[in-house]
């Protein structure tokens, strides 16, 4: 896992503080797994690190259900972690800047990571919460347990608050998170019978 990275960085010189714990593969729950694929990505196991029917439709800019514009909807895990891993957040000029990057950097890590390391990182460096960085942090800030015990629900609502983990509070649960979790619930039954999605979050 890096030492740190720049959306770290800034939320910690910002004044968020910086909470996080790296865990290995075998110490996050299947349902945080399951829960991520199901939110955001739910080709991940499939895709070779861009969603190309997703990109085709962000073309049109609208606003999707979560308040992303339509590019940030489409973006996969895999250009997610690229992006938080290795470069910066910003949109405007600095979006500009890093999305030919951002397509560098997720071929790299698909051919040189592979899924199960993509995912593991992901849910080790996304931001859920002002200054809670990954999943473990994330239990213990919120359920008071470790990553690898949590409950569908639980995982759902985490996962939730990614759109914006800022405004988006776990606990006390907000709105959009108490909407979104059960949304994710629901996907997380439809996608979970799927041989690749199975194949990747148990394996070992």
């Amino acid at each position: 896992m890096p030492p740190i990275t720049f959306t770290q960085l800034t939320n910690w010189i910002g004044g968020y503080g910086l909470k996080r714990d790296y865990v290995s593969w075998n110490e996050i729950s299947p349902n945080a797994k399951l829960a991520a694929i199901a939110s955001e990505d739910q080709l991940f196991p499939v895709h070779n690190g861009f969603d190309w029917k997703a990109i085709s439709k962000s073309m049109d800019n609208d606003p999707d259900v979560n308040g992303r514009d339509a590019g940030a909807a489409a973006s996969t895990i895999s250009q997610q972690t690229a992006k938080n891993v290795f470069l910066f957040q910003g949109e405007g000029f600095l979006r500009y800047i890093r999305k030919p990057l951002e397509a560098v950097y997720t071929k790299l890590i698909e051919w040189i990571w592979g899924k199960k390391r993509i995912l593991e990182v992901y849910l080790n460096t996304i931001e859920m919460g002002k200054g809670v960085f990954g999943i473990e942090a994330a239990s213990q800030q919120y359920f008071h347990k470790h990553a690898k015990d949590l409950s569908r629900n639980e995982a759902a609502m985490i996962i939730a608050c990614l759109p914006n983990p800022k405004a988006y509070s776990v606990q006390p649960a907000s709105r959009f998170v108490v909407w979104k979790s059960k949304w994710i619930l629901r996907q997380m039954n439809n996608v979970q019978g799927d041989k690749n999605v199975q194949a990747l979050i148990y394996k070992k």
